[in-house]
């Protein structure tokens, strides 16, 4: 998709920086194994140390939203996850969310949680992602997000270590939230034994979901997949 041409007197389109869009499985969070056209928008603020998609940094193609509503749609699911990089810090992503709303998907935003989800359509289900000591940006998080989730959202911890399990722990409890909806925790890939972290959670009977990352068991962390 080539950029938008300007003309005199007319409006450009909205329009994001894509990295890709494509069809593959759900590989985490509550719409976990569901088929899912994925929007992968460029650029992310943040820089965790365990980052596996470093290449949504930069480049990227210009989309319009019709464009990518269209692309959407010729996959013919239900199902539509905007990710990144970090998808807030284009600011029009909210634009693109709504849209996908009103067209009748079931839409998921992952983002990192170091932008404010507020004006996010509540439609959405937002992941946020709070970073641990262990990711090396545990100061992006932007705690007042916290007070905007709902039933619909969902909040994801990935654990580095026991220290950032027990960090995670600690959130968990001082916020409260399995009371306001769903949690998730995830070994980081290589870093911490996936057993290991189930049986800290079974150990403490932590109202949380243990969760690995299907597209990394299935396809090797392949790009596009």
């Amino acid at each position: 998709m080539n950029p938008v041409a300007s003309e005199p007197g007319v409006v450009a389109p909205d329009r994001l920086r894509l990295t890709e869009i494509f069809l593959s499985l759900q590989g985490e969070s509550r719409s976990i194994g569901w088929p899912t056209v994925f929007v992968r928008l460029t650029g992310c603020p943040l820089r965790c140390q365990y980052c596996d998609t470093a290449y949504a940094f930069h480049g990227g193609q210009w989309w319009e939203f019709d464009a990518i509503l269209a692309e959407v749609a010729r996959h013919g699911v239900r199902h539509v996850c905007v990710t990144g990089g970090e998808p807030l810090a284009q600011k029009r992503c909210i634009g693109l969310l709504k849209r996908l709303c009103d067209a009748g998907y079931e839409v998921s935003l992952e983002t990192s949680g170091s932008i404010d989800i507020g004006p996010v359509d509540t439609r959405v289900s937002r992941v946020l992602d709070l970073k641990t000591p262990g990711s090396a940006e545990v100061a992006r998080n932007l705690w007042s997000n916290i007070g905007e989730l709902t039933a619909n959202d969902q909040v994801k911890f990935v654990i580095c270590s026991r220290e950032d399990y027990d960090w995670a722990r600690g959130i968990v409890e001082e916020h409260g939230l399995t009371a306001i909806c769903d949690v998730m925790f995830s070994p980081s890939f290589n870093q911490v034994s996936a057993r290991d972290l189930a049986d800290w959670i079974v150990a403490d009977r932590l109202p949380v979901r243990f969760q690995l990352q299907l597209h990394k068991i299935l396809w090797d962390d392949e790009p596009g997949r």
